[in-house]
Order: structure tokens, then sequence, then C-alpha cells
């Protein structure tokens, strides 16, 4: 089997540019090649065997974990490096396989392509009712603010919290000009309020965040004006990233923050306990629009 002489480069999008429209051709081209490529089964269990090998792997290694013959192996390391998943080089009487390190980012970024997840994204919740009001939280607010967040535990899909955390412990958290109540008929309906991340400079404008509506005011779009509110102070403020864990049961919550322009990530499996049972959450983000160069 001969080895490649060069790697065939995984074109990416820029991504400090605006998201086209639509696919272009020449991108819709290349991905329809590479999902082509990976309608076999062999290939993609080969692609996946070197990826995880974590080290340049041997054909007879290949053969020999999968199962299959050394002219079926060779074929379809060929073609994935035709398309450059793979590279092949020689060493001696080897030939030595190894994943594209473009690949790992050049795939997910294919399918996210396909998928609309890279389109345009829509700046904050439309509709937002004309009689819910969002305003900064006030000291007054703090017992509504903790009664709502009492109210979200009790549902058992809203946090990992089991009680509601000290008024002094949220204050310490939450970012000062980025903590908003909603009213409705001059009562507290809910709250947002983001959180840093990381205390390291490089991370100064990533946020976590947070929404509570009242049980008594859901369904009648509160949560949609906090949305509103807190994308656009962030926006406002300096802050190019915003994130967020759902539990995949609040199917609600994951649609409202998509409304505002928040994209799914991934799913980050068993990442905690909740009442001694592992739940998965949803891992959201939104991005700023623009950013400056």
């Amino acid at each position: 089997m001969s080895a490649s002489p060069s790697v065939r480069p995984i074109p990416l999008t820029d991504v400090s540019a605006p998201p086209p429209a639509q696919l272009g051709p020449g991108d819709a081209a290349t991905y329809a090649e590479w999902f082509a490529c990976l309608a076999e089964p062999t290939r993609v269990r080969l692609l996946h065997a070197v990826a995880v090998a974590g080290r340049a792997t041997t054909v007879g290694e290949l053969t020999a974990e999968l199962g299959i013959s050394q002219s079926t192996c060779s074929h379809h390391l060929r073609k994935l490096a035709d398309v450059g998943f793979v590279t092949l080089r020689r060493e001696g009487t080897a030939t030595l396989v190894s994943v594209n390190p473009a690949c790992c980012t050049g795939l997910p970024h294919a399918a996210d392509a396909v998928m609309g997840m890279l389109g345009p994204r829509p700046c904050c919740p439309a509709d937002v009712p004309a009689d819910v009001t969002v305003r900064a939280l006030a000291p007054e607010d703090w017992p509504a603010v903790r009664r709502i967040y009492a109210e979200g535990i009790a549902t058992g899909d809203a946090t990992f919290e089991t009680e509601v955390p000290d008024r002094r412990e949220l204050d310490r958290r939450w970012l000062p000009g980025h903590r908003w109540v909603a009213e409705v008929d001059g009562d507290v309906a809910g709250w947002t309020a983001l959180t840093a991340t990381s205390a390291r400079p490089v991370y100064a404008g990533v946020a976590e965040t947070s929404v509570y509506v009242g049980e008594g005011h859901r369904g009648r779009g509160v949560g949609k004006a906090l949305l509103h509110k807190q994308v656009t102070a962030a926006d406002e403020g300096g802050l190019w990233t915003l994130q967020t864990a759902i539990f995949p049961e609040n199917r609600a919550s994951i649609a409202l923050h998509q409304s505002a322009g928040y994209r799914t990530l991934g799913v980050r499996e068993r990442i905690g306990r909740h009442h001694g049972v592992w739940r998965d959450t949803v891992f959201l983000e939104r991005r700023r629009a623009a950013d400056p160069s």
C-alpha cells in the first residue's frame, strides 16, 4: 500500500465572518464527498479505530482489530486518505496511519453547517408581551427571587440545587449589572442573572445564565421578556459568550433559549447526581453576533 504524498486540506469556514444564509455549492460538494466516503461501515470503523488509538497505527494492527483482510483495510484507508480524514506514511516496510487533526474539527463543523447550526440565529425572542416589565433587581426583590428559585427547584427539572442558596451567596455569585426581574401587575414574576464562568481575564466576557419564572406566571411570555433583556444587556455590556446547561426533560426552557440565539453544543451525559440519580444536561451557548476585530 502506497503512502499518501500529502494531506488533503479540510476546509473550514472563517468563524470570525458572518455565517452565510445558505450553504454554498462548493462547501456542499465537499461535505457530500465526506459523507459519501463515510457511507460505508468499514470506513467508519476504521476512522474510529485510528482516531481513538492516540498514535500512529499500522495497517496490520487495524486488520487484526477489525477482523478484516489487509487488502480490504488498505482499500478503505486509501478512500479515507483521499478525502483527508487520515494520513498515510511509510516507515520501513510498514504503513503508519494517523488521523488528520483538522478532521476532528472539520467533520463536526460540516454536520453543524448542514443542519443549520452555523446559520444566522435570532438576536433575541420575538413577541415579548407588553404587560411584562423587566427591570434591575432591587434589594427588596430578594424574598420574591428566592421564592421563585424554590418553585423552580420543586419542579425537579430546573437545577441540580436541592435548596435555595443563601442571599449572600447569590449576591456574591451574580454579576452586577446583569440581574433582572420581571414584573406583572406589580408582582415579581421571574428573574434572570449571570455568573462569571472563570476568574481568568481571558474569559472575562463569558458568563453562565439562569432564568426562573414563578409557577403562577408560566406560559405567558415572562421567560421571553427575561431572555430578551438578558441577551441584549449582555451584548451591550461587552459579554461575548453566554452559556447554560438545561436538563433534556425541560424542553420549554431549551426552546426558549434557542429563540434567543443559543445553540446546542451537545449533551453532557451523567454529569451530576440529582436526588441520587445521574442526570444529563444539554449544553447551550450564545455567541454575540458581532465582535470587534
